[in-house]
């Protein structure tokens, strides 16, 4: 570890605390060495706040420390049988929130022998989310054990009022450590092995800098739009500069998502032109000349107008509009410009892609030329080297690996034609047949016996003589077959680009082969990785560890892995060099610059919140003064009221034993964050298995999916029906708590018994609804035994032949069983027809008696 990483660690381990680093300073070796010292039997450590593929790095990084017991995952998979035995054998466990909560409320986990928890991304903790409900269950209960919080997100700190202290209190830690990436041990740790940096300044083409700027102008003309039209909300933060950053869509959501129902139309629409227009100008520069053309060809439609917000009118929108079609079809060349014998001609009068003036993406002949310069130095050096280019997301990657193959124009006319040009009348270009391919073939494969020949006689002799950077010494037999066997696995593991030939698109398995086998010990080994990665944020680490490229490039800059290519730099003694691709004066570089000054701002804000805010003694909650640890929904000068003694009653206060409330909830329920408030407003929870429902009492049950589809009758049949809607889910949890008073408790048995047959709000689109509605009304009948009927019973002909002690057994009571019975054989008499002689024997107007019985 580095110097600063072992600051970290000591600092944790001397105090529970939070720790708080910039992106890409290598937290996850803190944790490593976390679950390296506190593994142990005699110790029973839970990690939460991991994804699967984060526990399957750090689960590979613990592999080589041989740790007894070995640290485990409790997943799902594991049977609620064995996680008992297994919390009991001790050591690291990995653990979902959502199993820990239910664990500590069956109290499958023994709270008390519980060393201490460890707290991953702790920049989301939430006093409503399962990662403070675990917490507080776990704090209620075990006074001594530990805390650690780690996080690499400073920028989620400073949303809010007060939100680092409201973090620390649900993490129930004092301590905050913050190590940005300009404190002094970092800088001077980082500072002695720098990597080589070469910095490649690059300008943009003319057309690209009038789309810009007429993007730009639009931007700017819908922010000040946004701000105008809503002068009551914050816009403060609603800037072109931060418009344009990576972080704006999580500023709009924390600003508008609270109050997006009251937002006019408008508003909303200029908020969807605002990431429209963003992603745009983020083509501009990631993207091709015909990609980015599609992108703007796309917008320019009626329908598209109609949505917008009117920026379509602009005169920066015309300048768009033609520059990009400027970038493809040139000044004179225009499709729309069709000649009728052109239309109506065949394959002769097509034109040709040869006459289209395809711009080139700067950045790309860029790329080439330092390819050819690191092909130049590998090949008078003769060492076997490898080259790692980085770009944004796997898209551009693709775009790069068919670009350093085929060449710009190959690619750029293939792509026009697959896109626009068929449908405007074009010739195919020729690589997109494989004739050429097929026809080298064999002539290929001569070359390539050649080539292998020539580069193991050249390997041979770099093992022998070791180059310049190696030893001259003689290698044994086996240390040769594993450097060859870990060639021909970063090969196959990685998709490594041969730039000697391959001009044609390879189009069957025997070129694919051949081309493996050529590229398989070829100097240098050229990568083209996106940083952007799914579900494996390690992905990136993972790649230097084990590829360890002499030469990078930065195809696009990203600020978390500049840091970690500083880190490695600073943990291997090898220097490398650092290609860095910018646009000078572009969206591009302001994006970088922006993100840093985010960052370094987020920081500085925290150091002053770490200076001003006072932190309780028992924000720990290892003492009983905790307010987050009192289960009580009563407030402050209610519990004081109550808690007044009577003087005349020798002081004593009058306190009557009452019973613990109780809720079953289903498992499935406790995604949501209402468990965790239900719980905190000391009301006891049963997980159960059940129809996904929340019992309340043993007469009364609620359930979401039920409610959402009842809604949507009540609201159909009844449109003037006011409805009690909750705000928040802790007005939820009142509202069940006062749905509560006076009622029985629900038993876990009861609720358990419940299943199709007997759920009365069972989905009712399985019955015929007039059939339903029929049984419904029929005497001894209720909403407790409805279902049962029409579940046992196929039709009203086979419910007219049963007996009474059948319809018991069916009702489960013989009282409704016999008015059911009664109500379907026995003879009803109308009433008696007479004349009221007191009333003269007056008819309503529908022809009925206005009293149609009289007392006898």
């Amino acid at each position: 570890m580095l110097e600063y990483e072992n600051q970290m660690l000591l600092d944790l381990l001397h105090e529970d605390g939070l720790l708080v680093t910039a992106k890409g300073l290598g937290i996850e070796r803190i944790l490593v060495s976390l679950i390296t010292t506190f593994n142990d039997a005699g110790n029973l450590v839970l990690v939460m706040g991991t994804t699967p593929r984060e526990e399957e790095y750090l689960l590979a990084q613990l592999e080589g420390h041989s740790l007894t017991p070995p640290p485990r995952c409790i997943t799902a998979d594991c049977p609620t049988s064995e996680r008992a035995q297994v919390y009991y054998n001790g050591g690291v466990l990995f653990v979902t929130t959502r199993i820990l909560v239910m664990d500590l409320l069956m109290e499958r986990i023994p709270v008390e022998l519980i060393s201490g928890i460890i707290v991953w991304k702790a920049h989301r903790i939430l006093e409503s989310c399962q990662e403070a409900f675990a917490l507080r269950l776990y704090r209620q209960k075990n006074k001594t054990g530990f805390v650690k919080a780690l996080s690499s997100s400073p920028l989620s700190f400073t949303a809010g009022f007060c939100h680092v202290e409201r973090v620390m209190r649900n993490l129930f830690v004092k301590k905050l450590y913050l190590w940005p990436r300009f404190h002094v041990d970092v800088n001077t740790c980082l500072e002695k092995f720098h990597p080589e940096v070469v910095e490649l300044h690059l300008s943009v083409t003319p057309a690209m800098k009038e789309i810009q700027m007429a993007l730009l102008d639009l931007i700017t003309a819908t922010v000040q739009e946004l701000r105008r039209s809503n002068s009551t909300i914050d816009t403060e933060e609603f800037t072109p500069e931060n418009a344009i950053s990576k972080s704006f869509d999580k500023i709009m959501k924390i600003q508008l998502d609270p109050i997006w129902h009251q937002l006019s139309p408008r508003t909303r629409t200029l908020v969807a032109d605002l990431k429209v227009l963003k992603t745009v100008l983020g083509y501009l520069t990631q993207y091709d000349c015909v990609t980015f053309y599609n992108l703007v060809n796309s917008l320019r439609t009626t329908e598209e107008a109609l949505k917008s917000s009117g920026w379509m009118l602009l005169s920066s929108a015309d300048s768009l509009f033609l520059n990009s079609k400027l970038r493809v079809f040139g000044a004179v060349n225009n499709p729309k410009v069709k000649n009728a014998k052109e239309d109506l001609g065949g394959s002769s009068t097509s034109k040709d892609l040869n006459g289209l003036c395809l711009e080139v993406n700067p950045k790309w002949v860029a790329l080439s030329e330092v390819l050819d310069e690191i092909q130049k130095e590998v090949n008078e050096s003769k060492n076997f080297e490898k080259c790692l280019v980085v770009t944004q997301d796997d898209r551009t990657s693709q775009q790069l690996r068919e670009y350093l193959v085929h060449g710009s124009q190959v690619v750029l006319q293939r792509l026009f034609y697959k896109t626009v040009g068929q449908k405007l009348g074009f010739r195919p270009p020729e690589s997109i047949a494989n004739d050429t391919v097929k026809k080298n073939i064999a002539g290929r494969k001569q070359r390539n016996k050649r080539d292998m020949k020539k580069n193991d006689d050249l390997q041979h002799q770099e093992v022998q003589d070791g180059g310049k950077n190696i030893k001259k010494q003689k290698l044994s037999d086996s240390e040769k077959n594993k450097k060859e066997i870990t060639l021909t696995q970063l090969t196959k593991q990685y998709n490594f680009i041969s730039h000697s030939d391959s001009d044609e698109p390879a189009s069957d398995k025997e070129v694919d082969e051949v081309r493996l086998s050529e590229r398989r010990f070829l100097s240098p080994l050229t990568l083209v990785q996106s940083v952007k990665t799914n579900n494996d944020p390690f992905k990136m680490t993972r790649l230097l560890e084990e590829v360890q490229p002499k030469y990078i490039i930065m195809y696009d800059s990203d600020l978390s892995f500049i840091r970690q290519l500083e880190v490695w730099q600073a943990r291997h003694v090898e220097r490398v060099r650092v290609y860095l691709l910018l646009y000078k004066g572009t969206t591009e570089e302001q994006i970088y610059l922006t993100n840093v000054k985010r960052e370094k701002d987020a920081f500085e804000y925290l150091i002053k919140e770490k200076v001003s805010m006072v932190i309780p003694e028992y924000n720990d909650g290892k003492t009983e003064d905790h307010p987050d640890l009192v289960r009580d929904s009563r407030k402050a000068a209610e519990i004081l009221s109550d808690e007044k003694t009577d003087t005349r009653k020798g002081g004593q206060t009058e306190t009557e034993p009452k019973s613990q409330q109780r809720i079953i909830v289903d498992m499935r329920e406790f995604r949501s964050e209402l468990p965790a408030l239900i719980h905190k407003r000391g009301i006891d929870i049963d997980p159960v298995t059940i129809e996904g429902r929340y019992f309340l009492s043993s007469d009364g049950s609620s359930s979401s999916k039920d409610v959402a589809a009842k809604l949507q009758l009540l609201t159909l049949h009844f449109p003037h029906l006011k409805l009690l809607w909750c705000p928040s889910p802790y007005a939820t949890a009142e509202i069940f708590q006062m749905l509560k008073a006076g009622r029985e408790e629900p038993a876990v048995s009861q609720a358990e018994a419940i299943t199709a047959e007997t759920n009365p709000d069972v989905i009712s689109e399985r019955y015929n609804p007039q059939i339903k509605d029929f049984v419904s009304k029929l005497p001894g009948i209720n909403t407790k035994n409805m279902y049962s009927v029409l579940n046992k019973v196929s039709s009203l002909p086979e419910l007219l032949t049963l007996s009474k002690e059948r319809l018991s057994e069916i009702l489960g009571s013989s009282t409704n069983a016999e008015a059911l019975h009664n109500g379907l054989h026995q003879c009803i008499k109308p009433p008696d027809q007479f004349q009221d002689t007191k009333r003269g024997g007056k008819f309503t107007k529908k022809g009925r008696r206005r009293f149609q019985t009289r007392l006898t």
